[in-house]
């Protein structure tokens, strides 16, 4: 999906840290920042969720997504007003940091990020653990197949992490773009499906609750679910120091991606409807797997694309993982370097110059938070992490949206969002924090958040114990996710 911070983490020391180092170069026009933004957030989220919110709201499955959109579109306008004003790399800790001062809420909306990454690649390996046994003929794996197959998946982020990888934007394009195949397939499955006669169409406006809620709250609890197939478009404001004239065509092609995703998944939806039972929706073949792969064995039987697809999901939600790995530990790494987290986090590879204390941390958290709800759990490893994922970034959300107000006491930008924008963002994303917005088998979800966070204040108040940097905590929080190509040993730099 995106490009790691380590890749232009590792190039962005700009005039105002490094007056040695050149600027990065500007080499995203607006056709390749349109696929990097779209590539950012399609990925796992649609594979995971829509079975779920179908199951939610019956045919009306495309409305959630469509809410989803919407709110992600008020807060896409609190991330262009910010970036616009503050082009730096920190994203939504920078924003939090200049709007309150206040280092513990700066490092609370950084490790919540990270852990956001964490529970993202969780849900990534629960997903591939899934469609890869069913890809290699198992269509039901056991418990115990797919935590080994998820760990190992890990394991093997891991490796790879520890290596040093490198993202390009135009390997990017193409990862995205196997991406959208895999989604065309499901949305052409359901249209000749309906062109047979095989499929129900009608079925996209009734609406059914098997909760008896009424209209709203299932809606609020399906967009609940709908919003972590939204989130990464956040994660493409690191892109603005090498986009060509980033004032003119950043917002536009922003809002753009976020409008294709949106009816992409809208779409898929449809599909989903209009080709499997109503009574099946809400209980696919395999849960971890999602409903996607049962939309092409019901709508596409004999054919050999049901033999691909499971590959092609695992090449899509693999990408998602690995990225959102080497986001967690370089930020993680970025904070012990702040020394805001135990300086220990912050040891580098001298060879491969990658962080390895945070590359095995991050890692072991996200293994144990597999092992976790598969074996401690009645929910499954998809429903659980991806619900985790959106309830933290729900949480930066409203953050953000809330330093943007805050931050109009500074001078605007090229950018500007109206004033209703921000108040809604933070309203609606606070609202979808509250426990009516999810079900009674996702409160586990606020468990898992608070031993994530709990875990970090731990660490955070051992680094405040243990070390007093020099310039103060986040005293260079323009450059959080840190910069290992140029790592010396402290006293050396």
């Amino acid at each position: 999906m995106t490009a790691s911070p380590a890749d232009h983490g590792a190039a962005r020391k700009d005039e105002t840290t490094d007056p040695g180092q050149p600027p990065l170069k500007r080499v995203l026009g607006p056709g390749l920042l349109l696929l990097f933004i779209v590539g950012d957030i399609l990925g796992a989220g649609v594979y995971a969720v829509t079975g779920r919110l179908a199951g939610q709201v019956g045919g009306v499955a495309w409305l959630p997504f469509l809410v989803a959109f919407a709110i992600a579109t008020l807060t896409a306008f609190s991330y262009l007003e910010l970036v616009t004003k503050y082009p730096q790399a920190a994203g939504a800790a920078l924003y939090a940091h200049k709007a309150f001062g206040i280092h513990f809420i700066t490092f609370l909306v950084a490790f919540t990020v990270v852990c956001s990454g964490i529970t993202s690649a969780s849900t990534s390996a629960g997903l591939l653990a899934s469609n890869l046994m069913i890809g290699l003929g198992d269509d039901n794996p056991g418990n115990g197949v797919v935590l080994v197959v998820a760990m190992g998946f890990m394991l093997l982020l891991g490796a790879i992490n520890l290596r040093g990888v490198g993202e390009s934007v135009k390997f990017n394009v193409v990862l995205t773009v196997v991406e959208m195949v895999a989604l065309a397939i499901v949305i052409a499955i359901g249209f000749v499906v309906v062109g047979k006669g095989d499929g129900d169409l009608s079925r996209v406006t009734v609406f059914e609750s098997p909760d008896d809620k009424n209209l709203f709250m299932a809606v609020t609890v399906a967009t609940a679910i709908a919003f972590f197939s939204m989130v990464g478009f956040e994660d493409s404001v690191n892109m603005v120091e090498e986009t060509k004239e980033p004032e003119r065509i950043f917002p536009r092609m922003m809002l753009t991606g976020l409008g294709i995703a949106v009816l992409i998944y809208m779409l898929v939806a449809i599909s989903v409807v209009a080709v499997i039972p109503a009574e099946d929706i809400a209980n696919p073949t395999n849960p971890d797997a999602g409903i996607l792969i049962d939309v092409v064995k019901v709508g596409a039987p004999g054919m050999p694309i049901d033999e691909v697809f499971p590959f092609l999901t695992v090449f899509a939600v693999a990408n998602t993982a690995l990225i959102n790995m080497l986001m967690a530990s370089r930020l993680v790494y970025g904070m012990a370097r702040q020394g805001v987290l135990p300086q220990v986090f912050g040891k580098v590879l001298r060879r491969r110059r990658s962080p390895y204390v945070a590359i095995a941390f991050t890692t072991v958290l996200a293994m144990a938070l597999i092992a976790y709800v598969r074996l401690a759990s009645e929910s499954t490893i998809v429903v659980s992490l991806s619900g985790t994922t959106a309830l933290l970034l729900l949480a930066v959300f409203t953050v953000v949206n809330v330093s943007c107000l805050v931050l109009r006491r500074d001078p605007p930008g090229k950018f500007r969002a109206p004033t209703v924008v921000p108040v809604l963002g933070a309203l609606l994303c606070a609202y979808l924090l509250g426990p009516w917005a999810r079900l009674e088998t996702d409160m586990i979800q606020y468990k898992i958040a608070a031993y994530l966070l709990g875990l970090g204040i731990v660490l955070w108040a051992v680094a405040r114990l243990l070390h007093k940097p020099e310039g103060g905590h986040f005293a260079d929080i323009d450059h959080l996710d840190g910069d290992d190509t140029d790592w010396r040993p402290p006293g050396q730099r």
